[in-house]
C-alpha cells in the first residue's frame, strides 16, 4: 500500500477532532491575535483556520474574512460559528500548499499553528504559496511552537533562525517576539506548562 503523508495528517486531525475537543480549540482567538489585532486588518486570509474562532472574530472587527482547512467538520462548524454571530466569512475547504492557486489577493493572513506542521520542503512549498496571496507590503501574522518548549510532545519545534531563513527572501521580518500557543488544560494532547506551549509570534511583510 502506497504511503499518502498528506492522508496520514488528515487522519491525525479528524482524529484530534472526533474527541470532545482538539487540544487547541479553545473557543476564543489566541492571545497573540487578540494583541496583535488593530493590525489585521482588510481581506484577510486564515489558513487553517479549523473551527472559524480566529476568522469569525477578524470578520466581527471589520475584515473581509476567507478562512481555509483541509478537514470538512471543522468547517462546517465554522460556517454554523458566523451564521450564529450574524457575520459573513468565505470558508473554503483546500490544502493549505494549494493557497497559492486562490486568484485573490490579500491585505494580510493569519497563520495560527500550521507553520509548525509542515516538513522542510513543505515549509518551503508554503512560504512559496504564500507569497502568491500577497501584494507587497502585505502581512502574515503567524503563531508557531518554539524550540524553548521542552521535551518532544505535541508537534514540531520551530528555531528563530529557521523562522528568519524562511523569511529571507522576499520578506522583512517586522516583529518576532516570545509568545504562548494556550491550550484547552486537561484533556490528552494538552500536556504542557502553565499558560500553554512556549510559541513565536512573527508579522512578516512582503517586501
Amino acid at each position: 500500500m502506497t504511503h499518502d503523508p498528506l492522508q496520514a495528517q488528515r487522519d491525525r486531525f479528524e482524529g484530534y477532532y472526533a474527541a470532545p475537543r482538539a487540544p487547541w480549540d479553545i473557543g476564543r482567538p489566541q492571545r497573540a491575535f487578540v494583541e496583535a489585532g488593530d493590525e489585521i486588518r482588510g481581506r484577510v486570509i486564515d489558513i487553517g483556520c479549523g473551527t472559524g474562532e480566529l476568522a469569525v472574530w477578524l470578520a466581527e472587527r471589520g475584515c473581509t474574512v476567507t478562512g481555509v482547512d483541509f478537514l470538512a467538520g471543522p468547517l462546517d462548524v465554522a460556517r454554523g460559528k458566523a451564521a450564529g454571530r450574524g457575520v459573513a466569512a468565505n470558508f473554503l475547504r483546500m490544502d493549505a500548499l494549494a493557497v497559492g492557486e486562490i486568484p485573490e489577493r490579500f491585505d494580510a493572513v493569519t497563520d495560527c499553528g500550521l507553520f509548525h506542521t509542515f516538513d522542510d520542503a513543505g515549509r518551503r512549498d508554503y512560504v512559496r504559496a504564500l507569497a502568491r496571496l500577497l501584494e507587497p507590503g502585505a502581512k502574515l501574522f503567524l503563531l508557531c511552537f518554539a524550540d524553548a518548549e521542552p521535551g518532544e510532545h505535541g508537534p514540531r519545534r520551530v528555531s528563530e533562525r529557521e523562522l528568519r531563513e524562511a523569511f529571507a527572501e522576499g520578506w522583512r521580518i517586522e516583529r518576532l517576539e516570545p509568545s504562548r500557543f494556550e491550550v484547552v488544560p486537561g484533556i490528552p494532547g494538552a500536556e504542557f506548562g502553565p499558560g500553554g506551549a512556549r510559541a513565536w509570534f512573527a508579522v512578516v511583510s512582503r517586501a
